[in-house]
């Protein structure tokens, strides 16, 4: 199929309905991996990387950092120079929310409360490398946690090539697990012998990958439950076909479950969309996998005030918005993944390290969820400090009776203590 199906503002619900990240099979076969890993560690992971991952089982199941500098120092000087300008980007825009970043304190009855920002111990950085190398999903979650602070970086990553190796080594990782899947995400939750636990767990990966990360969330922080990729480019009539054909191609060659969307305002707009995607599909390199995707989308004709519900209902992981009065509409839209305003602001820009981060959520899960960043690599520790005898009193006895009031008598009466 080469073209996005045509459908009305009415039929929307419908359609968001048939988005499912993992299916009940997937879920059932990762919580077996997942407890075999955690129970028989390396042994278990091994074996689980040596059938999904092609590892050798005498092979290097670890790659360490010694390793990674290797495969950087090989690396061409143009790939070379390609990592480098687009982790300095990522890194600027890191350091700058960082830098958005502080502590507080405020004065309170009998002394001070206040938080502080800390970043986690270690972290683990998951990049997929099933159909192709990511190795700008490497930067982005890597490079993004050593902005934060954090004292033990690992990537994980099957079949990793040597961009994937450089990627790790230039982004500052400490080592990277060749494996992937359930099996490798269950490792670094748990640990192994040889894969230290994370505290916090990152990283867009495939239906399995997501369902591990679900099971393992609570014993490890999780950035997201990344599911199939997706876009939604929000257009008028004015905006050019084939640029929004090469977007939605850009998307559709992700993989076989990718989700591109058109909304636009017009019929004879988005066939002309269509014919776009036809043409240029026929000369792409991935349309196998492209033409597959494209059955999975559809192109929304609408008014464009029903083209805002309709986005802010789908809270797509990108949205990009290619109308005439592209800043004023952006500022109409409330849920995404991240934005993309004007014909020149396109997501292939922001996926490969224009700054903000490409580790989106997905599946209208940018309603409540924001996509990965330095944040995701902080806690926020608070603390109380009451060294004033009057201001403690009046403290103490509130607290003792609300500890009444709620029946706890043992709080209470370590409150009266203090008053």
């Amino acid at each position: 199929m080469s073209s996005l199906k045509l459908a009305a503002f009415s039929e929307l619900d419908a359609l968001i309905a048939r988005r499912h990240a993992v299916d009940d099979t997937t879920w059932a076969s990762a919580a077996l991996i997942v407890a075999d890993v955690r129970a028989h560690g390396d042994a278990a992971l091994l074996r689980y990387a040596a059938e999904y991952d092609g590892l050798d089982r005498e092979g290097p199941l670890v790659v360490l950092k010694e390793q990674l500098e290797r495969a950087l120092d090989e690396l061409d000087a143009e790939a070379r120079g390609v990592l480098e300008r687009t982790a300095a980007r990522i890194r600027r825009f890191a350091e700058a929310q960082r830098s958005a970043l502080r502590p507080l304190e405020l004065a309170i009855e009998g002394g001070a409360a206040g938080h502080d920002i800390a970043p986690v111990a270690r972290a683990a950085c998951y990049a997929p490398g099933g159909g192709y190398p990511l190795p700008s999903s490497v930067l982005m979650t890597a490079v993004t946690a050593r902005v934060a602070g954090v004292g033990s970086v690992w990537v994980a990553s099957p079949r990793p090539t040597k961009i994937t190796l450089a990627a790790a080594a230039l982004a500052g990782a400490d080592a990277l697990l060749a494996a992937g899947g359930a099996h490798a995400i269950a490792a670094l939750a748990y640990g192994t012998a040889s894969i230290p636990r994370a505290d916090v767990l990152v990283g867009p990966g495939n239906a399995w990958v997501t369902a591990a990360k679900k099971l393992v969330s609570g014993h490890v922080a999780i950035d997201m439950l990344a599911g199939p990729s997706e876009l939604v480019v929000l257009a008028d009539e004015g905006a050019d076909p084939a640029l929004i054909a090469a977007d939605l191609l850009a998307q559709a060659e992700h993989a076989l479950d990718a989700l591109p969307i058109l909304v636009t305002t017009t019929r004879a707009h988005a066939e002309a969309v269509n014919e776009a995607l036809a043409a240029q599909l026929d000369e792409l390199p991935t349309r196998a996998i492209a033409a597959r995707s494209l059955a999975n989308g559809f192109a929304l004709v609408c008014t464009p005030e029903e083209g805002i519900v309709a986005c802010d209902r789908l809270a797509p992981e990108h949205l990009e918005v290619m109308t005439s009065d592209a800043n004023e509409r952006s500022k109409a839209l409330s849920h995404y993944g991240a934005l993309f305003i004007g014909h020149g602001s396109a997501e292939e820009l922001g996926d490969y390290g224009a700054g903000p981060n490409n580790v989106l959520p997905t599946g209208g899960t940018a309603r409540h969820t924001g996509g990965l960043s330095v944040l995701t690599f902080l806690r926020v520790r608070t603390y109380l400090r009451i060294d004033e005898p009057e201001g403690r009193r009046a403290l103490a006895r509130d607290a003792a009776a609300l500890a009444r009031l709620e029946g706890l008598e043992a709080h209470a009466r370590a409150a009266d203590r203090r008053a």
